[in-house]
C-alpha cells in the first residue's frame, strides 16, 4: 500500500491535541504520582497517563467527533481500521521515563485514512521540541527535518529500541550484540517515538526491533522519518505499516546493514 494523501486539517488538529495533552502531562512532572503497574513490572500507567488521552481524545472530537480512537489507555480501540478515518493516541510515550522524572516523553498523535498516517505530531514538553508531519513536510519547532547523510556503519548510531520482556531477554542481548559488533556507537532512550523521532532528525541513523510494535507507539514517528527523508521497513525489507512485524528505520544510508542486524535478533 502506498502513502495516503496529506490532510492539512487533520494533520493541524494532530498538533493541537498532542499539545494539549502534552499540557496535561507538564502539569504533574516531576510531582508525587500514583503508579500503577499494568501487564508487568516494566509496564506502568498513572492517573495522569488516563487524563491525557482523555484530554487529547476530546481536542480530536471536537474537530472530528465520528472518527474511531485507537489508543493505549482505558476503553480506546487498540487496533487500527483497515478503512476510513482514525486517529492513533499515546498520551505519555515513555511512562517509565515520565515517573523517573527522565525529560524523554511526550504525546503523540497520528491521523491516518485507510490505515495511513494523513497527519502526526510529537510533542516533548520537557524539552520543549514538537515534532510535526504536515502537506509541507516534517519539522522540529518549525525548523525542517532531514536525516542524517551517513553511510558508513562504522560512525553510525544506532537504537534498539520497545521492550524485550524478561522472557525475551536473549534477544534483548542478541538485538544490542548485533549493534556494537556493526555500528559505531548505540543508544537507548525507553521513549518509542522519540528514537524514532531522531531518527528523522539526524541525531540517529536508525533505530530497530524484531517485535511487532503497538501502533500509538510507531506511527507517527515513522511518518516523521518518511517525510525527512529516511526509510522504514519490516524484517523482511517491505514497507512497514501499522500491523508489521519487525521495525527497521533509518536514514537509508546504513539500512542493508541495520536490516540485517534486526534479523540476527531472532538467530
Amino acid at each position: 500500500m502506498t502513502e495516503a494523501r496529506p490532510d492539512p486539517d487533520r494533520a493541524a488538529v494532530a498538533v493541537r491535541a498532542a499539545g494539549e495533552g502534552a499540557a496535561v502531562a507538564a502539569d504533574s512532572f516531576r510531582t508525587e504520582l500514583t503508579v500503577e503497574e499494568k501487564n508487568g513490572k516494566t509496564d506502568v500507567v498513572t492517573q495522569v497517563d488516563r487524563d491525557a488521552q482523555e484530554t487529547v481524545i476530546e481536542t480530536i472530537r471536537e474537530a472530528f467527533p465520528d472518527d474511531p480512537v485507537v489508543g493505549e489507555e482505558e476503553d480506546a480501540l487498540k487496533a487500527v481500521p483497515e478503512t476510513g478515518p482514525a486517529w492513533i493516541v499515546d498520551p505519555i510515550d515513555g511512562t517509565n521515563n515520565y515517573v523517573d522524572g527522565t525529560r524523554a516523553f511526550g504525546t503523540a498523535v497520528a491521523a491516518v485514512v485507510d490505515g495511513e498516517p494523513v497527519g502526526a505530531a510529537f510533542d516533548c514538553p520537557a524539552l520543549s521540541d514538537v515534532y510535526r508531519v504536515g502537506p509541507e513536510g516534517a519539522f522540529r519547532n518549525d525548523d525542517p527535518l532531514s536525516v542524517s547523510d551517513c553511510t558508513d556503519p562504522e560512525v553510525a548510531t544506532v537504537c534498539p529500541t520497545f521492550w524485550w520482556d524478561f522472557d525475551q531477554r536473549d534477544q534483548y542481548a542478541a538485538a544490542t550484540r548485533a549493534v556494537v559488533e556493526r555500528f559505531g556507537d548505540m543508544r537507548r532512550f525507553g521513549c518509542a517515538q522519540l528514537e524514532l523521532a531522531m531518527v528523522a532528525s539526524g541525531a540517529l541513523e536508525g533505530t530497530m526491533t524484531n517485535l511487532r510494535a503497538n501502533s500509538w507507539d510507531t506511527v507517527a514517528g515513522v511518518q516523521l522519518i518518511r517525510e525527512a527523508g529516511g526509510v522504514v521497513t519490516d524484517l523482511e525489507g517491505d514497507r512497514w505499516r501499522h500491523d508489521s512485524t519487525g521495525l527497521v528505520a533509518s536514514n537509508s544510508g546504513i539500512h542493508d546493514e541495520l536490516l540485517a542486524a534486526a534479523r540476527e535478533i531472532e538467530g
